[in-house]
């Protein structure tokens, strides 16, 4: 289990395109175990096969925070069949990666994902046609208006590709507000890395936006030119395999921050 999710984690335990990657190189093991667990742990709800602790890549004890999390993870061992697919795993390749690389730098992913702020998504128009300007403003401003209203940070929006300087106030205000337990940052820094958004990241968080309005606001200009050009079956399936992270960073957010009631 180790060299599988060792390979599968890749150089960057937090890039879901590098793990992709490498979870579709060499052979895939055989299931050996009849069920999956869990059993109450010291800092939560630790997987079990067996009734035998599963570890991390590191050799950690692979335990989520809470049940829903940890049933969740379960719920991806018991579904594998005859060979243990870790692409289809995403829950437990972010565990693999909280444990054995965010929980001790915890500052640092949170600097990672504070560098978005800079050059964030939502602050790059197009110029034209006007029917992809008026569809990034209907997926992205509100997300910029609630930004400036709930924590006064106040983007710059600029044209095309070229550069443009974010207030340093605007940038410290949201990075303030980014988590601090590593579960959730590193669930953000996944949703972050995925949309190329810490803005859209940050509103999931603190649900002002689902995991459907940031999938689909982080995709306005990818689907503009697939509904004029086509989408062929390479990008097809990059898509739908960046798309398994993000819905595991945003099943992890959720269950960190249950609705009320």
């Amino acid at each position: 289990m180790r060299e599988l999710f060792d390979e599968v984690a890749g150089k960057s335990q937090l890039d879901p395109q590098e793990a992709v990657r490498r979870s579709t190189r060499g052979p895939r093991p055989k299931r050996f175990y009849q069920n999956a667990g869990l059993v109450e742990a010291e800092g939560g709800f630790a997987i079990t096969l067996d009734d035998k602790a599963v570890r991390t890549p590191s050799r950690g004890h692979l335990i989520a925070p809470n049940r829903a999390l940890a049933e969740a993870i379960v719920g991806e061992w018991q579904a594998q069949q005859q060979f243990i697919e870790p692409t289809t795993m995403p829950l437990t390749r972010l565990a693999n990666s909280v444990i054995d690389a965010v929980t001790t730098r915890v500052e640092a992913v949170t600097d990672d994902v504070a560098k978005y702020f800079e050059t964030d998504l939502l602050c790059y128009r197009a110029s034209f046609p006007e029917g992809l300007v008026a569809r990034e403003s209907e997926h992205w401003d509100p997300v910029l208006f609630w930004a400036a209203e709930t924590y006064s940070a106040h983007f710059i929006l600029a044209e095309g590709i070229v550069p443009v300087r974010q207030p340093d106030a605007a940038v410290a205000a949201v990075r303030a507000a980014l988590p601090q337990d590593p579960w959730a940052i590193a669930a953000l820094h996944m949703v972050t890395s995925i949309t190329g958004s810490a803005l859209l990241a940050l509103a999931l968080h603190d649900r002002f936006r689902d995991a459907d309005q940031v999938w689909a606001a982080a995709h306005v200009d990818e689907d503009w030119n697939i509904a004029q050009w086509g989408i062929d079956e390479e990008v097809a399936a990059r898509r739908a395999a960046r798309q398994v992270d993000f819905k595991a960073a945003a099943v992890v957010l959720a269950a960190l921050r249950p609705s009320p009631g």
